[in-house]
């Protein structure tokens, strides 16, 4: 994979290599996060701390390269937007364990139980439901495959990361047959074959395609403050937020995280660095610049968030709910889920 151009061009704070001698004051970054999202954050370390925060930003291929580095790695953590890809990170045999007085304030399922992770904030996996066609105020996942909404319900690839970590959840809380049922009615209530982001839904049901779409909280937060493409405000003003949940399954949550890499030639700033971004201050940047929950009890939603309803996150671990994603993946191939409506 050719990252060359696209990394160097995304480098935050930093120079085009990173040295792999440790360096009293800096910290090297390999960040799946967007650099205007994680700037904010990189800024107030540096000013807390005086440590330099060089980032490395991609898409794709972090994982790979930093096995592909193996001892010769610059690399001191790794963050990320998918409790998927830090199971990768696990996986590849790439992280050393996070201390466990670094993580001692967060819940025990934000947390991976060997160390190899942790959470920095929280995204829900709601319902966007229009303001004009959707009497509902509540709902739980397992609505979604009522006949009732049949032709009215819209989402984007069964295949992303986000909806295979919503199907891994239900695997882990309701078992495999019961997903694949749910999953073929879901499909079988789609508008349309599954295409687009998250705002590409709430512009279908902005447009009247469809009445209820799958999609994460802080999409709304990007929309109704987008002075850059202003008709995402009306599309945001078309549609209402409610937290999924029932008894049996509340609102699904994945995260943006952080490991710390397994030849981190600066090991003691990167604990610094955890220890910051799990502080309340640096929780209360996530609340109120990326409009995400933060991870850390205590620590208040930014009013715009506040304003949409109370989370009820579920509590399964979210090692759990990783460990079922590559049987989430087979699932949505086995019943065609990206083919759309199959009667």
């Amino acid at each position: 994979m050719n990252l060359s151009k696209s990394l160097a061009a995304t480098l935050i704070a930093g120079t085009s290599f990173f040295g792999t001698v440790a360096v009293a004051d800096e910290i090297n970054v390999y960040s799946y996060r967007q650099p205007e999202l994680l700037k904010p954050l990189t800024d107030a370390f540096e000013a807390e701390t005086g440590i330099k925060t060089n980032v490395l930003f991609a898409k794709n291929g972090l994982v790979d390269r930093l096995s592909s580095e193996g001892q010769n790695s610059p690399a001191d953590v790794l963050l990320t937007v998918d409790v998927g890809r830090l199971d990768a990170m696990k996986k590849a045999d790439i992280w050393q364990a996070i201390p466990a007085d670094v993580t001692a304030n967060l819940p025990a399922e934000f947390v991976d139980p060997d160390g190899a992770w942790a959470a920095l904030s929280l995204r829900a996996r709601i319902f966007y439901v229009s303001k004009d066609r959707v009497e509902e105020t509540a709902m739980s996942y397992e609505d979604l495959a009522d006949p009732k909404w049949k032709g009215r319900v819209c989402t984007r690839s069964g295949q992303h990361s986000y909806t295979i970590g919503l199907v891994a959840a239900q695997i882990a809380n309701n078992g495999v047959e019961a997903t694949k049922t749910w999953l073929e009615d879901v499909r079988d209530n789609l508008a349309r074959k599954p295409t687009g982001n998250d705002r590409a839904q709430v512009k279908a049901i902005y447009s009247g395609e469809c009445d209820i779409a799958i999609g994460n909280t802080y999409y709304m937060g990007k929309m109704v403050t987008n002075d850059k493409e202003p008709e995402q405000k009306d599309w945001a003003a078309s549609v209402r937020l409610i937290y999924p949940g029932a008894e049996q399954s509340k609102t699904h949550v994945n995260i943006s995280g952080v490991g710390i890499a397994k030849n981190a030639p600066n090991l003691e700033n990167a604990k610094k660095f955890i220890q910051f971004l799990l502080s309340n201050d640096a929780q209360a940047i996530y609340a109120e610049t990326n409009f995400e929950f933060p991870v850390v009890p205590g620590v208040a939603s930014s009013d715009l968030v506040a304003s949409w309803g109370e989370l009820h996150a579920d509590t399964l671990p979210l090692a759990s709910i990783a460990d079922k994603r590559d049987e989430a993946s087979k699932l949505v191939d086995e019943v065609k889920f990206d083919e759309g409506p199959q009667n």
